[in-house]
């Protein structure tokens, strides 16, 4: 089959790349892209428009490169398609919730047309076709819980869910959507699909439990839920529960909680740190007692020590100083919202904290509010002036311009225009 990828290079703000480059389960988005792709696809171009493709009559699959999706999502919109033998294009209901509540906000790329929502990748049996019809997928989503708040705090909203595809699709177009890949459409759908598999199947509860049984540990403790790669030290006083990766050559010291994440090789996370739903990439560095609660780390990140961060997202090759914390939660109940294109935009999102660019180093005991951005390249000191970062901060606006140190610590990533 040819694979036809549309470009799409507008830059991901704060961090001033494409959603390309940006990385999502520990890869680069395009990488993760051509894994999924790899069994089905003989043949790779990237294109501008659909005028630059071929006329070639050959089995044709066109995306947009800013799409996220899973390995149970395009292998039922592939095998479905083939089995169709026509011409058509991804599409969802419009009860589809998770499409609803989590992908459809801040984004342009799925939009409505009649009553369905359509988005960019299409199929094309025998290449281009004028007629294409709409194929309905459906994400089925898990009701999942990420707070249980009690009825006395919290008399009308109770639980605080998400609505957890077990196939995920998800179009990248602001930092709020990678988190939303990484975590709710990433490593909070691998569990949507194992506790979905452990209903349905007998066989693979008793599986599962003889696994636990030989290894002397708690089901979600055991091989079977839990990978570990080559070289690892891990401290027998860890406590870790799956479904989580961990890469190779990974030091876990003692007192650690690792609760359903993704963990890159070569990270070290030391003694008494807190990971839930979060997702570790290559070569990050977590000292004693840092706490990741739904938050992603790229590569060569660093997060020091008695550090907070909560549904936040950190670039790589930062450093985010020790007793920081990102909060993620409006004292007073007005509606997050985060700069876009298209001016501030609702994120429709209760619960949301902060976003760190690439090659930035944010200093000891900084407090970011919910929703906030620091631009790449940035570097902030905690001061009398600046403590509390209230608003976005660009470039510009950091503290290397009035410490000195450009050239220790030089621009990487401008934006654009500059």
């Amino acid at each position: 089959m040819r694979k036809i990828i549309l470009r799409d290079r507008r830059p991901i703000s704060p961090f001033n790349e494409p959603a390309r480059d940006l990385r999502v389960l520990n890869k680069p988005l395009w990488l993760h892209q051509r894994d999924l792709l790899g069994p089905y696809v003989t043949v790779e171009r990237e294109v501008d428009s659909f005028d630059e493709i071929g006329p070639e009559r050959v089995e044709t699959l066109v995306y947009r490169e800013n799409l996220f999706f899973d390995e149970p999502f395009i292998e039922t919109f592939i095998t479905t398609a083939r089995r169709l033998g026509k011409a058509c294009r991804v599409a969802f209901p419009l009860d589809d919730r998770a499409i609803v509540e989590h992908a459809l906000p801040l984004q342009r790329t799925i939009r409505r047309e009649g009553d369905l929502y359509v988005s960019d990748m299409w199929y094309f049996p025998f290449g281009l076709e004028e007629s294409v019809r709409p194929l309905v997928m459906h994400t089925e989503p898990r009701e999942m819980g990420y707070y249980k708040v009690p009825t006395h705090m919290s008399d009308q909203m109770g639980d605080l869910v998400y609505q957890v595809p077990t196939r995920a699709f998800l179009a990248i177009e602001t930092w709020v959507h990678v988190l939303l890949a990484n975590v709710i459409f990433g490593v909070f759908a691998r569990a949507a699909r194992l506790d979905r598999e452990i209903e349905r199947s007998v066989g693979l509860q008793l599986r599962l439990f003889v696994r636990a049984l030989l290894e002397q540990k708690q089901v979600l403790s055991s091989s079977a839920v839990v990978r570990i790669g080559q070289n690892c030290s891990i401290d027998p006083d860890a406590i870790i529960r799956g479904p989580t990766t961990i890469g190779d050559n990974v030091t876990i010291g003692p007192g650690v909680t690792i609760d359903v994440c993704v963990i890159g090789n070569n990270v070290t996370i030391s003694d008494g740190c807190q990971l839930m739903l979060s997702v570790v990439s290559d070569r990050c560095f977590l000292p004693f007692r840092a706490a990741l609660f739904e938050t992603v780390l790229m590569e060569d990140t660093m997060v020091a020590q008695n550090t907070c961060l909560q549904l936040a997202c950190v670039g790589r090759s930062s450093f985010i100083g020790a007793g920081s914390t990102f909060t993620d939660f409006n004292l007073i109940p007005k509606p997050l919202r985060i700069a876009t294109p298209n001016g501030l935009e609702p994120t429709e999102m209760t619960v949301l904290g902060g976003c760190v660019g690439h090659h930035c180093r944010i200093g000891s005991g900084m407090v970011v509010y919910p929703a906030r951005t620091i631009e790449s390249d940035s570097v902030l000191v905690a001061s009398q002036e600046r403590r509390v970062i209230e608003k976005n901060v660009t470039f510009e606006e950091c503290d290397l311009h009035k410490i000195g140190g450009k050239e220790a610590h030089p621009r990487r990533y401008p934006p654009p225009e500059t």
